[in-house]
């Protein structure tokens, strides 16, 4: 080589980068909002099947969300050694958050109801997310580098804004979207499709001149696996959802729906009595058993409407069993239904076997159903009413928490005349006494007097209720209308005698619980804990 060639090759330009059109430039952001969107549905997911299945929401979304932070820490440490090679890296690892996030609620449901395991499954499974989601954003900030050519500063900003708007409508997609339209099960297999093809087909179309053709056909023919085992999974849900929901009943499953809000199971059997035992569930706890609810409704219902009731108010209760008692007085004109979930007051109004127990309540024309949330709904009532039942499920979660506080109370006494009696279940006397007690001293402080008394109800045991009037001054007196309709447990004696309880489970010096301090939040969850 001459000496003038040599010099020409010293001073040569380097190769001119690889050019790429607007079209790919969006199509790599494309695929950040939607990898984003995808993360974000695997945490709420993981959340949303802990608050069904363990409940306890608040813990649960500290729990997925603290151990998802410091997995996507450990993630992006992890992916430094990987920004050498970041097309086939980033594909890898969509590739398996697809798979893990996919079938992440699939596995959790099979772990509870078969091993009875659930948290340190949970913790695992979030583990592998977050370190996944962790690797994608050095990849991706490195591919947008590559694209965008420019500096790091504004690559950085690209990325995390359209990360951000991702997060947003997945957020949103969830609840209105996903869990409606696909449910738990498939929902998270049709976000992890999304997440396949989003992370490698469009990364690797991006990015074909720039790898090696036997990389493109590997990392095609591993998202075809993924897509494989995620559709199978998809085809197979229903069915593995029905065997695993099966395996956590005692008794046979007739129906079973997942809504926005609730788990609703419902099983039937034959009881020991030899009659059929229908029992509903919601998020897997017991709400009633045809055989005795009865007992539980008769006390809930009737002591409230031993005065005036010609204005009814009924605040959860979707079931229509408490209805069915309140429509028994003809002097009855009207009864406001107020219950969250629109899936249970349907399902009280068209599955046979609990209209015909509930004696076809909410067809009656004087009934009015509303679905809304009854402490919203509280803040804009103007109607008065002469009596009001509160059947709402025990308070261990945050969201029902609220419903036994005293602000509650305080929007609930709002919209009674003085006259007016309420009567609030109030759960067990025997396993949750400072829970009990609890929701006595928050209607107390919410400016009602109290009569607080017990009942058996065999599926339950031993169970409480409150029954409180406007007024600080005459605990109500616990009794029946002169006439009240004939029933199958409660006479005066009995309700005479239920106001007595033992020594051991006399009222305790526990703390009203407010919107700020969910004391019977608190008490609930440590006193069920062994039950």
């Amino acid at each position: 080589m001459t000496v003038t060639a040599e010099r020409n090759s010293a001073t040569a330009p380097p190769p001119a980068a690889p050019r790429y059109s607007r079209g790919a430039r969006f199509l790599l952001l494309l695929a950040v909002f939607l990898c984003a969107a995808c993360g974000l549905v695997y945490e709420l997911a993981l959340t949303a099947l802990g608050s069904y299945l363990v409940g306890n929401s608040v813990l649960q979304t500290s729990l997925v969300i603290s151990v998802m932070v410091f997995a996507m820490g450990v993630g992006s440490l992890a992916a430094k050694p990987l920004r050498r090679r970041p097309v086939g890296a980033f594909a890898l690892v969509e590739g398996a958050l697809a798979l893990t996030g996919g079938l992440s609620v699939l596995v959790l449901y099979a772990a509870f109801a078969w091993l009875q395991l659930y948290t340190p499954v949970m913790v695992v499974i979030t583990l592998a997310i977050g370190t996944l989601i962790g690797a994608e954003i050095p990849l991706l900030m490195t591919l947008l580098q590559r694209i965008r050519r420019q500096e790091a500063g504004s690559a950085v900003a690209d990325m995390f804004a359209v990360d951000y708007i991702g997060a947003l409508v997945g957020g949103l997609c969830f609840p209105l979207l996903l869990l409606p339209t696909f449910g738990q099960l498939k929902g998270a297999l049709v976000v992890g499709a999304v997440n396949a093809v989003a992370g490698v087909v469009v990364v690797v179309f991006i990015f074909r001149r720039q790898t090696r053709r036997r990389v493109r056909l590997g990392l095609l023919a591993g998202v075809t696996g993924v897509l494989a085992v995620l559709g199978t999974a998809y085809a197979l849900a229903d069915d593995l959802e029905v065997t695993a929901r099966q395996q956590l009943y005692r008794d046979p499953v007739v129906h079973a729906e997942t809504t926005p809000y609730q788990e609703i199971v419902v099983t039937r059997s034959t009881a020991f009595t030899g009659e059929p035992d229908m029992r509903l569930f919601l998020n897997g706890d017991l709400q009633f058993s045809s055989v005795d609810e009865y007992r539980y409704h008769e006390s809930l219902v009737h002591p409230a409407l031993s005065g005036r009731r010609g204005n009814v108010l009924i605040m959860g209760g979707g079931d229509g069993l408490a209805l069915r008692e309140v429509l028994r007085y003809d002097d009855v004109r009207h009864v406001t239904l107020v219950e969250l979930d629109p899936a249970m007051t349907r399902l009280a109004r068209d599955f046979a076997p609990l209209r015909k127990l509930n004696g076809s309540a909410l067809a009656d024309p004087r009934v009015e159903v509303v679905n809304a949330d009854a402490f919203n709904w509280l803040r804009d009532a103007r109607q008065r009413y002469d009596a009001v039942v509160v059947d709402f499920p025990d308070p261990d979660t945050a969201a029902l928490a609220k419903l036994y506080s005293v602000e509650f109370y305080s929007l609930l006494g709002q919209v009674l005349t003085p006259q007016s009696r309420v009567m609030v279940q109030s759960g067990s006397p025997f396993f949750a006494p400072k829970t009990f007690w609890s929701i006595a001293a928050t209607i107390e402080e919410a400016g009602f007097a109290t009569t607080e008394f017990q009942v058996d109800v065999p599926s339950f045991g031993n169970w409480g209720f409150v029954l409180a009037a406007p007024g600080t001054d005459t605990p109500p007196a616990l009794r029946l209308a002169s006439d009240a309709p004939r029933l199958r447990y409660l006479d005066d004696s009995v309700l005479k005698a239920a106001t007595v309880f033992p020594v051991d489970r006399r009222r305790e010096d526990v703390r009203p619980s407010t919107l700020m301090d969910p004391a019977v939040l608190e008490y609930v969850l440590n006193e069920w804990e062994n039950y």
